[in-house]
């Protein structure tokens, strides 16, 4: 009887038109360019909904709706707000329409999510300490393939900062990607499909590939199969740095993916300095620099940034260093290499190079001996 009236009491949104219906009513045709595929399979959006465990009287904000398949999903699931962020302006009907038959459940914003401030969106009194649960907060999504990359980095740097969605702790994701993008996401230490994404998204959380959802699914069916991954934010970061130092170091050690991971770590450094600080950051984070990038566990790439940050605090100007820089102003320069002593030689007032700045930094590594000497001659 409980079970029964449990039910009664859950909510299920009246009979409406069919997803295809909807399409056809408001000439919704999926846009090319915008990397639009609809699931209009109702199981299919229901078992997305699944993955990210109960929503009853959950809070829950929806990435790109569309024509409002997993919308349905997240309503009947029992969720007590949905807010829905859609750039489109031709869904906004249909889904006022599903907010029409769900009141004070469904709320729509016509914008665009890697802009929208969704620290402001629930209220934060929903909020829990970062250190216990994560809140009855979700964002659930069904993501257009150009925006699901900088999307997932910019929610990862919101977890390192505690910014945007994190705000309220350690709220869960429960997203779609293309194949081939879950399998960067979740890839361990050797794989083939190891990547930046894998270390960034894997040091701040606890990934979960779910379920694989066939390309015929979509309309339009795209090329690639489609995966459903899970996040959980970590309640301790496995890297702890600031999220810039470590994007940048794993991006170079991978720009060079089928080189030793010195190659990399080399491109960290200005040239003039830049065989001496990479043995350096080699030998403090006591890695072996023949190891392909691929081969580097999460403890590695730890300490790995624990060494460079020390370069860094060291000699702050090294974080802002970029060799692709330092190249082109070679090239525009029309030279090769420039001699340290150019640098010994400038005013007081030139502005820092890369160069000077390791000039420095080697400078103030010297012993007060050698220092001493140097002065007193």
């Amino acid at each position: 009887m409980m079970a029964a009236s449990g039910k009664l009491a859950s909510f299920r949104l009246p009979p409406l038109p069919t997803l295809g219906e909807l399409i056809k009513l408001y000439n919704l045709q999926a846009e090319k360019q915008l990397s639009q595929n609809f699931l209009l399979d109702l199981r299919l959006t229901d078992k997305i909904v699944r993955q990210a465990g109960s929503l009853r009287d959950a809070y829950v904000c929806e990435v790109g709706p569309g024509p409002g398949g997993l919308t349905r999903s997240v309503l009947n699931a029992g969720a007590a707000d949905l807010l829905v962020v859609e750039k489109d302006t031709r869904f906004i009907p249909g889904l006022k329409l599903l907010s029409e038959a769900a009141p004070g459940k469904l709320r729509i914003v016509h914008g665009d999510i890697l802009t929208y401030r969704m620290d402001r969106g629930f209220p934060l009194n929903i909020s829990k300490p970062w250190e216990e649960d994560p809140p009855n907060l979700h964002i659930i999504g069904n993501l257009p393939f150009n925006v699901s990359t900088p999307l997932i980095i910019k929610w990862l740097e919101n977890i390192a900062n505690r910014t945007g969605p994190f705000v309220y702790g350690r709220t869960r994701l429960t997203l779609t990607f293309q194949k081939e993008v879950v399998e960067r996401l979740t890839a361990s230490t050797g794989s083939k499909q190891r990547s930046r994404l894998s270390i960034m998204s894997q040091y701040l959380c606890t990934v979960r590939s779910c379920f694989t959802i066939p390309g015929q699914a979509f309309v339009p069916k795209p090329k690639v199969d489609v995966g459903v991954v899970h996040f959980t934010p970590l309640v301790q970061p496995q890297i702890q740095q600031p999220f810039k130092l470590v994007e940048k170091l794993v991006r170079n050690i991978f720009q060079f993916r089928r080189k030793h991971c010195h190659k990399g770590i080399e491109k960290l450094f200005p040239e003039v300095c830049r065989v001496e600080l990479t043995q350096e950051m080699m030998q403090k984070a006591d890695v072996d620099p023949t190891l392909r990038p691929t081969e580097l566990t999460m403890s590695q790439f730890r300490a790995l940034a624990d060494a460079y940050a020390h370069l860094c605090t060291h000699e702050p100007s090294l974080l802002g260093y970029e060799f692709r820089e330092e190249l082109r102003e070679k090239r525009l320069a029309g030279r090769k290499n420039t001699p340290m002593k150019t640098f010994m030689d400038m005013p007081a007032d030139t502005p820092i190079r890369p160069q000077q700045t390791c000039w420095k930094y080697k400078e103030s590594k010297r012993s007060p001996l050698a220092q001493e000497t140097t002065d007193s001659s």
